[in-house]
């Protein structure tokens, strides 16, 4: 059956904390699941180049771990779907270890330039690679030469758009090269224009 995020977050300890605080009990906004990407979301995570990936030990202690590469990195499978490589590290295995055990992961999504915030609860199967050829092409970048050990395919609990306040804002070299492009284009123009004029000027001579 669908669940709200906050119908899994909200565990009895929360709701007892909520309570001692005289908080009414929050809800989503919109009462829905949120259990299926739209197209606002998977556009959203098409532009990501990074996401953090929280798991849970067999001891109970989480661990939260960075996850980069080329924007669009993370898979979209389809609407409660996503799927990424994983590619040779530290050799730690924490995150694989801890999802091989308990798959229940959560997912932070973050838009630094434009401050949003998605947030998923999701259950994680590791792939080995070539168990599934068409899943190995989708996630595989060709332009980078290591070889996955394996994939991560999340499959979506429910999710919701967190906050952005305090999202203090950053900017990639990507993004920035793409907003100053327009100034530099512009810069190149100018100083051609100067260099025809001054070319006329020398041609033209003393007056």
């Amino acid at each position: 059956m669908p669940q709200a995020f906050l119908e899994i977050a909200v565990t009895p300890a929360v709701r007892a904390m909520q309570q001692g605080r005289h908080v009414e009990p929050v809800r989503n906004r919109d009462e829905q699941a949120r259990d299926r990407f739209t197209e606002f979301e998977s556009a959203f995570i098409r532009a990501r180049d990074s996401f953090f990936l929280a798991t849970v030990s067999e001891t109970g202690w989480p661990y939260v771990q960075h996850r980069g590469g080329p924007p669009g990195f993370l898979k979209q499978i389809d609407d409660r779907t996503l799927a990424f490589a994983d590619y040779r590290g530290n050799r730690q295995y924490i995150s694989a270890g801890n999802a091989a055990k308990n798959g229940r992961a959560s997912l932070l999504l973050l838009d630094y330039a434009r401050p949003a915030r998605l947030k998923a609860y999701v259950h994680v199967e590791l792939i080995v690679p070539g168990a599934d050829p068409d899943l190995d092409r989708l996630v595989r970048d060709r332009d980078y030469r290591a070889i996955p050990e394996r994939i991560f395919r999340l499959r979506l609990q429910a999710f919701d758009w967190n906050c952005p306040q305090h999202i203090t804002p950053r900017f990639s070299e990507r993004e920035i090269a793409e907003s100053i492009r327009p100034l530099q284009e512009r810069l190149q123009a100018l100083e051609s224009e100067n260099a025809r004029l001054r070319a006329r000027l020398t041609n033209r001579g003393p007056q």
